[in-house]
């Protein structure tokens, strides 16, 4: 039985069960402990799994990327499979545009996972409203901000000095980190997402 809630334990324990790094911080201590958490996780061999376990572990490793519970997720896939076009690349391109995934992307967060509190928190406006719902889907052409009362803030200040940003923007995105604000300038295409899924997987796994 799966379960609909989102997971909040350790998020690096979390990177070695999925086997790719989820976080920017558990890169390193990925690169030291490759393998499944647990006494027998260096014993784990991620292949000798078979087709059903794959996919469902790709499957996980998407919820957990983007920190969605299994009911948000089955519920952007019903979106996904009425789009023209391949289900999967629609999938993710709808992950992507959720104003949590938007507010990591462009730095103002160094983890979905603070990106989904600050939104929570109110700290996070869409075309000058505050809106505190992290799955919310950000348009092409809106404008996402920090709120003026919150730029003060350690983690705003830091973000504006472009602390959490990638070493490249999204290209979908165009960011002004100095007034802690970003645009969605277009839909994302599935090439331009970076993430370390395959959603072909995904697709098998929901298509069963």
């Amino acid at each position: 039985m799966e379960v609909n809630v989102r997971y909040t334990g350790p998020k690096v324990r979390l990177s070695r069960r999925a086997g790719v790094p989820l976080t920017k911080k558990a890169v390193s201590y990925f690169e030291r402990r490759p393998y499944p958490p647990g006494e027998h996780g260096r014993k784990t061999n991620r292949r000798a799994s078979g087709d059903y376990a794959l996919r469902l572990l790709e499957k996980q490793k998407l919820r957990w990327y983007y920190d969605v519970s299994e009911r948000q997720l089955r519920r952007y896939w019903d979106l996904a499979v009425r789009k023209p076009g391949a289900s999967g690349a629609e999938l993710v391109t709808l992950l992507e545009t959720r104003l949590a995934s938007v507010v990591l992307r462009s730095g103002l967060a160094p983890s979905i996972y603070a990106a989904r509190q600050y939104i929570a928190h109110g700290h996070i406006a869409v075309d000058g409203r505050k809106v505190d719902i992290p799955s919310y889907l950000v348009k092409p052409g809106q404008v996402i901000t920090v709120r003026e009362r919150s730029r003060r803030m350690q983690p705003f200040v830091a973000a504006a000095e472009g602390v959490h940003a990638d070493e490249r923007v999204a290209p979908y995105l165009s960011v002004d980190h100095a007034n802690l604000t970003v645009t969605l300038a277009t839909r994302p295409e599935r090439g331009q997402i970076v993430v370390p899924v395959d959603e072909q997987l995904v697709v098998e796994f929901y298509s069963r």
